[in-house]
C-alpha cells in the first residue's frame, strides 16, 4: 500500500484536489475485491499558520492545482506563507524520498523548491513563458499533458491532473490498474495540450509577436518564408526566432503551422467545405499536409472535427 498525501494549500483549485480524491477512490475500489487497496490517502491543509504536520512515511506528495488564473495572482501566492510553509514540506519530504507531482500552477511551487532545477517538466500552456523565466534549469515540454520524470511527475493545465493521477496510478498500481480507472472514469488518452494551446492567447504577451500573429492570419492563403513575416514586424529573423520561443515556447515555424491548423480545425469545425478547399485557404497546395499535421497534432483525422449531421 502507498502511501500518499495531498497537500491542499489555501485556496486550491477546487476541482483539481477532487480529482486527485476521485481517482485514488476509484483505485482502491477497483482494487478491493481482488486485494487490499494500493493507495492510503491523507489530506494536509496548508494555510497561513505554519502547519507541524509531519510527512515522515509518505511515499508520494501530490499537490493540485494552485488556483491562480494570472501571473500577478501567482507572484502573490508563491510569496504568501501558505505556499512557502508547503515548499519547506516538499523540500523534507523529497529528502527523505517522498516522491512529487504537481499540475497547473502548482509545477511553479515546485520549481520555486530548485527540486525541478535539471530536471523535465511540463506546466500550464499559459503561464509557460513566465515559467521559462522565472525557471531556465527546468527543461519545460509545454505541449505534454503529463511529464513523469521521476521521483518527480508534473502535468499541464487544470484538467491534466486527471491524466497525472493516471500517470501515478500507473506507476504504483499498475498500467492494468490506471486503465480500468480511465474506462471506469470515461477518461479518454491525452497526450499532449497542443490541440488546447490558444496561440493568440500566447502572442498578446508580447506586442510584435501579436502583430506577426495578425500578419500571418491577413497572409495565411499563400505561402511565405519566415524571413519575409519577421521584416514585416521590423525584427531580424533571429530576433523574432527568440521572441516568439520566449513568449509562445515554439520555433516560428511551429508559430505559423499553429496558426494554420488552429484556423483550418475552426473552418471544419463551422462549415461544409471541403478538406481540400480548406488546406487552400490556410495555405498548404496539398491538403495532405494538412491531414497529416492535423492527425499528427491531434491523433484525430479532420473529419472528427465535422459538426454531427
Amino acid at each position: 500500500m502507498t502511501k500518499i498525501a495531498v497537500v491542499e494549500i489555501e485556496g486550491c483549485m477546487a476541482s483539481s484536489a477532487a480529482i486527485t480524491h476521485d481517482v485514488m477512490a476509484t483505485a482502491n475500489r477497483i482494487s478491493a475485491a481482488k486485494r487490499v487497496p494500493p493507495f492510503k490517502v491523507t489530506t494536509v491543509r496548508c494555510g497561513s499558520r505554519r502547519s507541524s504536520v509531519d510527512l515522515r512515511g509518505i511515499e508520494l506528495v501530490i499537490v493540485p492545482g494552485l488556483g491562480t488564473a494570472t501571473a500577478d495572482a501567482l507572484d502573490v501566492k508563491l510569496k504568501s506563507p501558505a505556499c512557502r510553509h508547503a515548499g519547506d514540506m516538499l523540500r523534507r519530504a523529497h529528502g527523505r524520498g517522498a516522491m512529487l507531482a504537481a499540475s497547473c500552477a502548482s509545477t511553479f511551487l515546485l520549481a520555486e523548491t530548485g527540486l525541478l532545477d535539471g530536471r523535465r517538466a511540463t506546466t500550464t500552456w499559459w503561464f509557460a513563458p513566465l515559467f521559462r523565466q522565472r525557471y531556465p534549469a527546468v527543461e519545460l515540454l509545454t505541449e505534454q499533458m503529463v511529464v513523469a520524470d521521476w521521483p518527480i511527475a508534473t502535468g499541464g493545465a487544470a484538467m491534466a491532473q486527471m491524466d497525472l493521477m493516471l500517470a501515478v496510478v500507473g506507476r504504483f498500481a499498475g498500467p492494468g490498474l490506471a486503465k480500468a480507472c480511465a474506462n471506469y472514469l470515461l477518461l479518454d488518452g491525452r497526450r499532449s495540450q497542443a490541440p488546447f494551446m490558444a496561440i493568440t492567447y500566447l502572442a498578446s504577451q508580447d506586442p510584435r509577436i501579436a502583430k506577426a500573429e495578425k500578419w500571418v492570419r491577413d497572409n495565411i492563403a499563400r505561402d511565405f518564408a519566415i524571413e519575409e513575416l519577421a521584416e514585416a514586424v521590423a525584427l531580424a529573423p533571429r530576433t523574432f526566432a527568440r521572441r516568439v520561443a520566449a513568449t509562445c515556447g515554439v520555433s516560428p515555424i511551429q508559430f505559423v503551422q499553429r496558426i494554420r491548423l488552429e484556423t483550418a480545425r475552426f473552418l471544419l469545425e463551422t462549415t461544409r467545405l471541403s478538406v481540400e478547399q480548406i488546406a487552400r485557404q490556410v495555405g498548404y497546395a496539398e491538403p495532405s499536409t494538412l491531414r497529416r499535421l492535423i492527425r499528427r497534432d491531434t491523433k484525430h483525422p479532420p473529419g472528427h472535427f465535422r459538426p454531427a449531421a
